[in-house]
């Protein structure tokens, strides 16, 4: 039997992102009244898919990652029919394509990579120690070591500049959003051990099919769309419509830029700024469910998405992922679309640009020292919760979610 709670909340989660569904998943289960006010049509916040003609657009490009503790913990895994990306890269450089595979999964690929003379050998054993260390220590340690940039963290594992510079540092982008390696070396270490010991996949039905099977376990009323909140009260939430909605406990679940505005004098980082861009194309650039790096720097990396779940395009088509640093200016898409051609080796005179996402705040900036967490209590009754409280992924999304249940449920007790 549906569990159907009264209109007056007793806690209300201001967002149905990743950490608003995880906070108000936990309330709910605890006993707790809870109202989760989300201001768009669906919830998922940044985590969203939208259907158009036939294709599956994911709002930027994502990968979902099996191993994080969060996702094993609260998913069906199998409900959400995940396909997987190839275990490594390919870097396009100057010199042309290097393919990089995880050496502790694939020993062929390094052989492969000293007999083409594409690393070193000093350089893929200290790739080496440095992946094989993060797959079988603890997590706990990384968090307990002092803190510097990832550039320096991949040299003081042994790593050359050019490697560096050539192979991780474009796959690296994509990943931090950001090309000077300046993110917290604690959140690079943590990250390479969830894809050393995961699987990088996408859901058959796209990328917002997570955060919906989050909210399919949400009892009947919790849940209201389409319901703004323009600031909070001493007593709630004033609403979009002028409403003021009481309850003794508010979490702020929204992106930093949102709970600056809700929370005036909370301190939040600043964030990273990317574009994905779609392209139909006739056929298979890549046949391949592989991600492809720009050495360049002048895209970030693309994909055929089509190639790893064939759900993404229509028969007939390929669908093409592609991201940038920053927004859409002028003219980038006709750079990016001729850069696409020197990556894929082919021609993309006939391909279709179906959209373009510039997502302001994709990601928190996350230098070092970077705390992997931090309490959410903002003031008394007052909370705050997201991945800009934990790491930029979706373990820390859900974490936070996670902890600001937990000290909402340590402040306000059971009556």
């Amino acid at each position: 039997m549906t569990l159907q709670h009264p209109p007056a909340p007793d806690v209300i989660v201001v967002g149905a992102g990743l950490a608003g569904l995880a906070c108000a998943l936990d309330l709910c289960r605890s006993g707790r009244r809870v109202a989760l006010l989300e201001a768009s049509d669906a919830v998922g916040g940044r985590m969203r898919t939208d259907r158009r003609n036939g294709f599956l657009l994911d709002r930027g490009f994502q990968v979902f990652n099996t191993s994080y503790p969060q996702v094993k913990r609260r998913l069906d895994l199998p409900g959400l029919r995940l396909r997987p990306f190839t275990p490594g890269f390919v870097a396009r450089t100057a010199t042309g394509s290097v393919r990089v595979m995880d050496p502790t999964r694939r020993p062929a690929a390094g052989a492969e990579l000293l007999l083409r003379r594409s690393v070193p050998p000093r350089d893929l054993v200290a790739l080496t120690v440095l992946t094989a260390r993060d797959a079988l220590l603890p997590a706990r340690l990384p968090k307990r070591r002092p803190d510097r940039s990832t550039a320096d963290e991949l040299a003081a594992a042994g790593l050359s500049d050019g490697v560096t510079a050539e192979l991780l540092r474009p796959f690296l982008s994509g990943v931090f959003l950001e090309d000077r390696l300046e993110t917290s070396a604690r959140f690079f270490r943590l990250v390479w051990r969830s894809m050393v010991r995961g699987t990088l996949c996408l859901p058959a039905a796209g990328i917002g099919a997570v955060p919906a099977q989050l909210a399919e376990g949400l009892p009947a009323g919790v849940l209201r769309l389409e319901t703004p909140v323009t600031g909070l009260t001493a007593e709630g939430v004033l609403l979009a419509d002028g409403r003021e909605l009481p309850a003794s406990a508010v979490v702020v679940a929204t992106d930093a830029a949102a709970a600056s505005r809700l929370l005036p004098g909370l301190a939040t980082p600043a964030g990273r700024t990317v574009t994905t861009y779609y392209h139909a194309a006739p056929g298979t650039p890549l046949a391949e469910p592989t991600l492809v790096v720009d050495s360049t720097g002048l895209v970030l990396n693309t994909c055929v998405l089509s190639e790893v779940a064939r759900t993404y395009a229509p028969r007939g088509s390929a669908l093409v992922s592609t991201s940038v640093l920053g927004g859409d200016g002028p003219g980038r898409a006709d750079d990016v679309l001729r850069r696409l051609a020197e990556l894929y080796d082919t021609d993309t005179s006939g391909w279709q640009q179906i959209a373009a996402y510039t997502v302001e705040g994709a990601l928190p900036a996350m230098p070092p020292p970077w705390p992997l967490s931090r309490t959410t209590r903002f003031a008394p009754g007052r909370h705050v919760c997201g991945d800009h409280r934990a790491t930029g992924s979706v373990q820390g999304a859900l974490a936070s979610g996670t902890r600001a249940a937990r000290e909402v449920l340590a402040e306000r007790p059971a009556r």
